[in-house]
């Protein structure tokens, strides 16, 4: 019998058709540019700190400024794109973006690089809106979490593969090359998304079978919504709370993990290499089992409101046991741990990124990302500070990964209290102009 369902849903699959992945592979696609993007400047710090002569505030300031300005463009892209739609809304993301990462190689001051990094910020938050917009768009609502957590894994594979390339090319053609080369990469995407992207009902190479299968989830309302609508819902604020409470810790992983093996673990530039390779590779798999979970929990008869908190639960308990990694003296154990919990938050996020689409109508999904996205990228900058004053005055990591370990827990708590069905927000009209 089992064999007999197996075939039976492969035969389905077949006969729908596969062409909304293709358009999922342009979103994973232009995730990893963008991780790239944001990683070129971190791999080549201590040589152009050298270079250019900035010491650590400068560099502060450089990194801060990004931060600012993508909390400001999370805030704000995801109305443009709600405005223009997905097609036009990410074409406008990437070349800002584009353009930002190539004007690093101009810059030769504190101010430049500051200058640079802001408008960097500022394209790269529209990365994430325009793509969950894209998948609200694309996938029925039962596949959008595994369509989230495959797009959402470039993060991932761009953290590894910046290490990777940059010090070849800065090495090869100079510093500026690396910043010019990362360019080059997004302007090619964008090419490549303005020729073929179409929504589902402009795109002729997809089946009817497949339009109808995209399709197949109940009406939503059509009425437009401002953004500061949005708030008046609980379901806004579950988004807002849960990427608040826990995009910090994903920041904490990528601005300090390296700081943290260096120091507990005594390891060198030529060392730290394949334990951060490690740690993202452990990251990609959680961001796919974490959308797939949910997307099996469904298959299993689970309504969206159990599976969806169901896939949670279990990527909140795989983050837990960070706490214990300051106790640890192996390192490829401390590793597992921090791979785990990487693997844990990928996987959290991927369904917590399709929140959003589960209760928002497809045209206020974007918005709805921009503000979470607000209040994860200022979450980030308060655990910036509090790390830096922590290890200062204790030297200890210990209260920090406590933090980072209860911090799901807690978010998955305030997300049921606020949501306790995942019930679609009520649009009964459209506001007056």
């Amino acid at each position: 019998m089992n064999d007999t369902a197996s075939q039976g849903v492969a035969t389905r699959t077949a006969r729908v058709g596969k062409y909304r992945w293709r358009v999922c592979a342009m979103l994973l696609a232009a995730t990893t540019i963008n991780y790239v993007d944001r990683q070129v400047l971190g791999v080549l710090a201590p040589f152009l700190q050298t270079e250019i002569g900035w010491n650590e505030i400068e560099y502060g300031y450089i990194v801060t400024s990004f931060q600012a300005a993508y909390a400001i463009g999370l805030l704000c892209t995801g109305a443009i794109i709600d405005r223009f739609g997905t097609r036009i809304g990410y074409a406008i993301a990437i070349s800002v973006w584009s353009l930002a990462a190539m004007a690093h190689s101009l810059a030769g001051s504190v101010v430049g690089f500051a200058a640079a990094r802001f408008a960097l910020g500022l394209g790269e938050a529209g990365n994430f809106p325009a793509a969950i917009k894209t998948v609200a768009e694309w996938f029925p609502r039962r596949e959008r979490a595994l369509a989230v957590g495959v797009f959402n894994a470039g993060s991932n594979v761009g953290a590894v593969l910046a290490p990777l390339l940059v010090p070849v090319i800065a090495a090869t053609w100079g510093w500026q090359a690396a910043f010019l080369f990362t360019g080059v990469l997004s302007a090619t995407w964008l090419a490549g998304w303005l020729l073929t992207y179409r929504t589902p009902d402009d795109q002729p190479k997809l089946t009817k079978a497949e339009l109808d299968y995209i399709r197949s989830d109940p009406p939503e309302p059509t009425v437009k919504v401002p953004w500061l609508q949005l708030l008046r819902h609980r379901q806004a604020w579950a988004f807002v709370a849960a990427k608040f409470i826990t995009d910090p810790v994903w920041w904490l992983f990528l601005f300090w993990l390296g700081k943290f093996l260096a120091s507990e673990y005594k390891l060198s530039l030529s060392t730290i290499g394949l334990p951060m390779i490690v740690v993202y590779l452990m990251a990609d798999v959680g961001s796919i089992a974490g959308g797939w979970l949910a997307g099996r929990f469904m298959r299993m008869g689970w309504d969206v409101n159990r599976a969806r908190k169901g896939a949670m639960l279990t990527c909140a308990l795989c983050v837990a046991p960070i706490v214990l990694v300051t106790q640890v003296d192996s390192l490829w154990i401390a590793v597992a741990l921090i791979g785990l919990a990487m693997a844990g938050h990928q996987g959290w996020s991927a369904n917590v990124f399709t929140l959003p689409s589960d209760m928002f109508p497809r045209h206020a999904v974007a918005s709805v990302v921009g503000i979470g996205g607000f209040a994860g990228a200022v979450g980030g900058m308060l655990m910036s500070v509090f790390t830096g004053a922590q290890l200062e005055s204790t030297g200890s990591y210990a209260r920090i990964f406590l933090i980072a370990g209860c911090a799901y827990l807690v978010a998955l708590a305030v997300v049921h209290l606020l949501v306790p069905k995942l019930q679609p927000a009520a649009f009964e009209r459209a506001p007056a102009a």
